[in-house]
């Protein structure tokens, strides 16, 4: 029986209950009675229901018996009449979720010279096959796998198989599906066939880095492997690629540092690398052909090969990604990775829907895919397996290729419950492993008191938000592309502004804020999604002399790296990058994604200017305050003319911050002492000015300024 024999269609939806599905030409949709079969036993189904939707009469009946997945069922009408019983519905209920539950740690592949085990989790099935082929044959050899408990499907193949490339081919409805190995961890090119690999031959150490003691020490600096080097001008051999983004020792046209080497020279503590896993959108034989920032999720566990020097060999992507992470921490950086567990690229065809169609993906109240994250699909982080897969592919990352922090995308598709499962997973691997999100509130079918979402920070206390009132109070709106924030001069933004700067704790008010903890706080103006904060500039001041852009982008910028919270820099946002207007370059092409060094030659004065603010950062304690309760004992607010803004940290070291959007310069009088400045509006540095101010300092417009205590 094949699909379209179908006259009726009848779906497990529950353990026990089925939903038949007479078509009114068939019949005209009625049957007093329906029963159940298989292995030669009939048992009569109890109706319990009966309605017409559309075209077809919809009964709801009662399965007295224990269901067996293992076993195929028809299902049999008063006219005599059968049709085969579908997997509906059930695999989205809590009992499937319990009764399948596998915890073992060896799904995929287990590779040991002269055997390797292959394992799936595909508890729908009827029958599953692997699909072997060697690498230099078109021959494929096929193997019967064996069902185990909780829905296992297993087989040990007794012979060298590296290099090998496999598949599954999966038995559910009665139709045949071939599918990639979701846990798949090496892939062909553009992630067609799974391929058996032996990790231990790309083993290295895991190096020793400076402590990281809390995540406001953290600099974040994000960027795209290809967006780094593959500027002309770069000054890197391997453009675009691993290899070329962990070059050391490059130069620019000005003999000064590039890429990585000037990564590290700005002070940043880790890099932040948009995702890595294989992702669609690029042709891996033709990477100049396009471009894409990574978002098309295919495999989880595999290095994208289009940044690999050669996508055929299935070891390149891996050696070569791996070599780039060694080379960002032998400069005693870290590296965060970019995941999109949130989605999939195309639901339907990918291995997730193959191998257990309907169970990874959230549906609405209609039976639908819901689409909360605009792609088309929601990952159902909730089921237990979605949930192990996650985790599993969470300490995969730590262990093979020691990863030190993660950027979930689109965090608020996920639930509270598999956020915290991460949170443990890199809590037992290593210390100081930083966890951030976007924790927006989408539209998704998961209850707001499940979503990992900022209104749900309290629930992951150890997780950092995107914050996105950071953003727009300081900015301004990143919908509007014309709205005006409080660092360009706005001063309706001005209470927002406070709270923000003071990491979003409730400080200015006195209450509750978006965060109970500096650290789950993310600061940021910029990063690859929206327009650049130059590229707005542009916008909302187009009559404006340059100059003027710069003192508020310089100020931005500024608010950012001396703010309570973590900081968050988009890689260029230092030597004003621009992307020629453009809001959303996914897909655009290099020359507007590409991080252009000549640019830095020309701002080198902001690069500077940003080094400085980062060394002040880094050097004073009182701008990366570790809780609340420091940040109430130790900052207190200076009465200012509005919308200036003023505090003055207590401490071993007393500074003052100071903050003037307008256009004006402004007369502040000082606290007694002797006051020397680190910051203003053209220098920034953790040595003192030589100039000493008693009582009353004049402040530039639109700056920002550091004054310390002798």
């Amino acid at each position: 029986m094949i699909a379209t024999d179908r006259n009726f269609f009848a779906y497990l939806d529950e353990m026990k209950i089925i939903t038949i599905l007479l078509p009114l030409s068939y019949h005209h949709g009625l049957s007093s009675s329906f029963s159940i079969t298989s292995d030669f036993q009939e048992h009569p189904l109890k109706i319990i229901e009966k309605r017409q939707i559309d075209n077809k009469m919809k009964y709801i009946c009662e399965f007295s018996k224990e269901y067996s997945f293992e076993k195929q069922y028809v299902i049999i009408d008063e006219h005599g009449g059968k049709t085969d019983l579908q997997i509906g519905a059930v695999i989205r209920t809590e009992e499937f979720d319990e009764k399948f539950y596998y915890d073992g740690k060896d799904l995929g592949v287990t590779f040991q010279p002269g055997l390797t085990r292959f394992k799936l989790w595909a508890p729908t099935a009827t029958q599953v096959k692997l699909k072997l082929r060697p690498s230099n044959s078109t021959f494929s050899e096929i193997v019967k796998m064996k069902r185990e408990d909780h829905g296992i499907w297993t087989v040990a193949v007794n012979r060298d198989l590296e290099l090998y490339q496999y598949s599954f081919l999966i038995l559910v409805n009665q139709e045949w599906r071939e599918a990639v190995d979701p846990y798949a961890k090496a892939v062909t090119v553009n992630g067609e066939l799974g391929v058996i690999v032996r990790f231990d031959e790309t083993q290295r150490t895991r190096p020793n880095l400076p402590k990281i003691e809390n995540p406001v020490d953290a600099i974040i600096y994000e960027t795209h492997i290809r967006d780094l080097t593959i500027h002309p001008k770069s000054g890197v051999k391997d453009k675009g690629l691993y290899l070329g983004a962990g070059e050391q020792n490059t130069k620019g046209m000005d003999g000064e540092p590039t890429g990585l080497a000037y990564i590290k020279d700005l002070g940043v503590t880790h890099i932040e690398f948009l995702p890595f896993h294989d992702f669609a959108g690029v042709d891996e034989l033709h990477r100049n052909k396009e471009y894409n920032w990574g978002y098309n999720p295919l495999h989880f566990n595999a290095p994208e090969g289009s940044y690999s020097t050669n996508p055929a060999n299935p070891y390149s992507r891996i050696i070569e990604l791996k070599q780039l992470i060694d080379q960002v921490h032998s400069l005693g950086l870290r590296v965060i990775m970019d995941v999109v567990y949130n989605h999939v690229y195309v639901r339907e065809t990918s291995s997730f829907e193959k191998v257990v169609p309907g169970y990874y993906f959230r549906h609405n109240e209609i039976g639908l895919p819901s689409n909360g994250t605009g792609v088309g699909n929601d990952i159902a982080s909730e089921r237990k397996m979605v949930r192990k897969y996650i985790v599993d592919s969470i300490q995969y990352w730590l262990e093979e290729y020691h990863i030190d922090g993660f950027r979930f995308d689109l965090m608020g598709i996920l639930d509270v419950e598999t956020m915290k499962e991460v949170r443990k997973v890199c809590d037992r691997h290593s210390t100081g492993t930083i966890i951030i999100g976007e924790g927006w509130n989408l539209n998704t079918p998961l209850p707001a008191e499940q979503k990992a979402t900022i209104g749900n920070q309290a629930k992951m206390p150890r997780i950092a938000q995107f914050n996105d009132k950071f953003r727009d109070s300081i900015k301004g709106s990143s919908f509007n592309l014309f709205d005006k924030g409080f660092a360009l001069g706005n001063d309706h933004y001005l209470e927002a502004a406070n709270e923000v700067i003071t990491g979003s704790i409730g400080f200015t008010k006195h209450g509750p804020g978006t965060f109970n903890e500096p650290f789950q706080s993310l600061n940021y103006v910029e990063c690859h999604d929206n327009h650049t904060m130059w590229d707005k500039l542009q916008a909302c001041l187009p009559d404006a002399d340059d100059s003027l852009r710069i003192k508020y982008h310089r100020l931005a910028t500024a608010i950012v790296l001396l703010s309570q919270g973590v900081p968050f820099l988009h890689s260029g946002q230092e030597f004003f990058r621009t992307k020629k207007g453009e809001g959303n370059s996914y897909r655009s092409s290099d020359e507007i994604n590409q991080l252009d060094w000549e640019r830095k030659i020309i701002y080198k004065d902001n690069v500077e200017y940003v080094k400085g603010l980062i060394q002040v950062r880094k050097k004073f304690s009182c701008f990366r305050m570790r809780t609340s309760a420091e940040i109430r004992s130790n900052i207190r607010q200076m009465l200012l003319a509005s919308p200036l803004l003023g505090y003055r940290f207590i401490g071993d070291n007393e500074l003052i911050l100071l903050i003037n959007p307008t256009t004006k310069e402004h007369n502040i009088t000082l606290p007694d002492g002797d006051w020397t400045v680190l910051v203003d509006d053209v220098n920034a540095g953790i040595t003192a000015g030589r100039n000493m101010y008693r009582k009353e300092l004049s402040i530039e417009s639109v700056s920002i300024n550091v004054l310390l205590k002798k």
